[in-house]
C-alpha cells in the first residue's frame, strides 16, 4: 500500500514538473505590482558627492540610502536657480521625496528640517478634509490648522487618520501654515 502511495505522489509531482510555463521564452512576465509616485524618507545628510551630484541619507532605522540630485531637483528653502546640493549639508535633518526608477533613487524634492528649513509640530490629528485641510491637537488642549501640499495631502490620504500622533513638517506662509510632510509617530 505505502508503495502505491509513493508511486501517486511520483506521479502527481513528475507532471506538475513537467507542466509547461504559461510564458513562452520570448514573452516578458507581467510586472509587480508596487509603489508608483514618490516616496518619502526621513533621516539625517550622511554625505555629499559634489561631483557625482548625489547624497547619502541615514535614515533612523540606520540605512544608508543614495539619492541622485538633478537640475529640477528642489530643496525648500533654497533660492530658485542654485543648485540643490548647495543648500544640503553633511549632519542636516532632511526628508527627501524621491522616485524610484530603474533601480536609480532620483531625488525630486528635498525639505531640510530646521534653521532655515521646515518647522515640526508634534500633536493629536482631531479632522483631516479632503480640502487638505488638516486639525492638530496640541498637548497643551490648543488646536493648529494646517493647509497640506498636494503631495502631503495624498501621503496623509494613506497614513494618517483622526486619533494618530503625529509630527507635523509646516511653513508659515502669512497667515496660514503650510503642512509640507506628515509624519505618524509610534505610541509606546
Amino acid at each position: 500500500m505505502r508503495d502505491l502511495h509513493v508511486a501517486c505522489l511520483s506521479l502527481i509531482l513528475g507532471a506538475i514538473v513537467a507542466t509547461p510555463s504559461t510564458f513562452s521564452a520570448g514573452q516578458e512576465r507581467p510586472p509587480i505590482p508596487g509603489v508608483t509616485g514618490t516616496i518619502a524618507l526621513e533621516g539625517t545628510v550622511d554625505k555629499t558627492y559634489a561631483g557625482a551630484n548625489t547624497i547619502i541619507v541615514k535614515s533612523a532605522d540606520g540605512f544608508r540610502h543614495l539619492f541622485h540630485l538633478t537640475k529640477r531637483t528642489a530643496v525648500h528653502g533654497a533660492r530658485e536657480g542654485d543648485a540643490a546640493l548647495h543648500h544640503v549639508n553633511e549632519g542636516s535633518h532632511v526628508i527627501v521625496h524621491y522616485a524610484a526608477d530603474g533601480g536609480e533613487d532620483t531625488a525630486e524634492e528635498i525639505d531640510r528640517i530646521g534653521e532655515g528649513g521646515l518647522r515640526e509640530l508634534r500633536g493629536i490629528v482631531t479632522s483631516v478634509r479632503a480640502a487638505r485641510q488638516l486639525t492638530v491637537r496640541l498637548d497643551d488642549g490648543s488646536m493648529q490648522a494646517f493647509v497640506m501640499t498636494e503631495r502631503a495631502a495624498r501621503h496623509s490620504a494613506r497614513h494618517v487618520d483622526a486619533g494618530a500622533r503625529v509630527i507635523v513638517y509646516y511653513t508659515d506662509e502669512g497667515a496660514q501654515k503650510i503642512a509640507h510632510y506628515v509624519s505618524t509617530v509610534r505610541r509606546d
